[in-house]
């Protein structure tokens, strides 16, 4: 039986159909990505159906922030964004569980995310889905969050 969906890693050439998920024009790290993307440094995995990009979600290997990546023990997890209309149908949930089976295979220990106080969807996937370590606490420019990690 086949998938109604199918989870592909992005390639580089196609980053601009994630304006199908997200405003990339007025992303202020939209260079920013793209450079990880070119260095090897961050994979975008794209969330399709019917050839559409739906969601995306993304590992990043190394980061300056050492609570967000650990080399070779810690992976940050990246832009977990489901497009808007599709929100509430469990597509972040499998995204997670995709991008878990993942990094585990590639034999590493502990994921981490970052996430806003105020978002509380993605609070109650995150602590459902394990992500139940709080690394951090604390404020930005762009408001309060959490910095979680689940341990494999």
């Amino acid at each position: 039986m086949k998938l109604p969906y199918s989870i592909e890693k992005l390639n580089i050439e196609d980053y601009d159909r994630c304006s199908n998920i997200r405003d990339i024009k007025n992303d202020p790290y939209h260079e920013c990505f793209l450079k990880d993307m070119e260095r090897g440094n961050r994979i975008v995995y794209i969330y399709k159906e019917n050839g559409e990009f739906i969601a995306e979600i993304a590992m990043v290997f190394e980061m300056e922030d050492r609570d967000y990546t650990i080399p070779g023990q810690r992976i940050y997890l990246s832009r977990l964004i489901v497009k808007e209309e599709y929100r509430g149908q469990g597509i972040g949930g499998i995204l997670l569980d995709y991008m878990v089976k993942k990094i585990r295979e590639m034999g590493y220990h502990e994921i981490s995310i970052g996430v806003d106080k105020d978002n509380a969807a993605a609070l109650h996937l995150y602590r459902k889905k394990g992500f139940t370590t709080v690394l951090y606490e604390g404020a930005d420019q762009y408001g309060e969050y959490y910095k979680l990690m689940k341990a494999l």
